[in-house]
């Protein structure tokens, strides 16, 4: 899930448990009419949101997507998000911490990053039923007096299961990540790697690929260059950063491995058309 840094206003599981004892790994919550989260923040676990009646926006690592009735949206550990929801909302989350969430990703069947692209996925009201009886039955099991945590465990499996089930097909370039395995290698070790790493030669190497192949693969995939898929990863983290922590440019700039601070601002600026202390304010 990329490198840890302590920069981010960071909200651990237990900021949002009632006296719960540390042994918790998952916890049920309600949304209920209007919530906004004004600054962005990220977590260190994951979380489902099922949102059975929607209004508002909900901007997940800078992408804003509109809260609508029958969607599931998914906010990975590390992601940064912020939202405004309007009075006629029900929905209802799963918050999974960090260990849990390891052994749940297999359930999700396809790479992180895939998801992380399309972290809002509509459902018909029928898969919205599946998905209601599963968050309904882990918080009546999440209320009893001797929690049984393997059960809760399987059932957050089988809702992972059913977010693969309902997203195969679902977006376009399903295929792409699906079919070709060195797509979802490269983003995870740009993920590993992006801080100290920048030149697609360095991946190559890891993929046991040439430069050129990796390249082709990821133009023919993805309609972008090697080299543009590593600078978005350090741009997302650019700007994770400037909006999220409290590090200074010059901080930033050093941790993201620049030379110095006109290097940082021509890259940003081209990227963007904003300097880095623009995109902050």
């Amino acid at each position: 899930m990329g490198q840890q840094s302590d920069y981010f206003p960071v909200l651990g599981i237990h900021e949002f448990s009632e006296n719960k004892s540390h042994g918790c790994h998952l916890l049920f919550n309600e949304l209920n009419g209007e919530r906004s989260i004004d600054k962005p923040h990220k977590h260190d676990f994951f979380i489902i949101n099922l949102f059975k009646r929607g209004k508002g926006t909900h901007t997940i690592d800078f992408v804003e997507y509109p809260v609508e009735d029958h969607q599931i949206h998914l906010v990975f550990p590390d992601q940064v998000h912020q939202w405004i929801i309007e009075k006629e909302t029900i929905g209802y989350q799963l918050m999974i911490t960090r260990g849990w969430f390891e052994s749940f990703l297999p359930a999700l069947r396809f790479s992180a990053s895939y998801y992380q692209n399309h972290p809002v996925i509509e459902v018909s009201e029928k898969i919205f039923n599946s998905f209601l009886y599963e968050f309904e039955s882990v918080k009546k099991e999440l209320n009893e007096k001797n929690i049984f945590w393997e059960l809760i465990q399987k059932r957050s499996e089988l809702i992972g299961l059913l977010v693969s089930k309902t997203v195969e097909g679902a977006f376009k370039d399903f295929e792409i990540y699906h079919s070709n395995p060195i797509i979802s290698k490269f983003l995870a070790l740009i993920d590993h790697h992006f801080k100290s790493d920048r030149s697609v030669s360095f991946y190559a190497d890891k993929l046991n690929i040439s430069a050129n192949y990796l390249n082709i693969v990821c133009k023919k995939n993805l309609n972008v260059s090697a080299s543009s898929v590593i600078q978005n990863r350090i741009l997302l983290e650019s700007k994770r950063l400037l909006k999220v922590s409290e590090m200074s440019v010059k901080d930033i700039v050093y941790d993201l491995g620049f030379y110095d601070h006109a290097s940082f601002s021509k890259f940003f600026k081209a990227q963007t058309g904003m300097t880095p202390s623009q995109f902050k304010e």
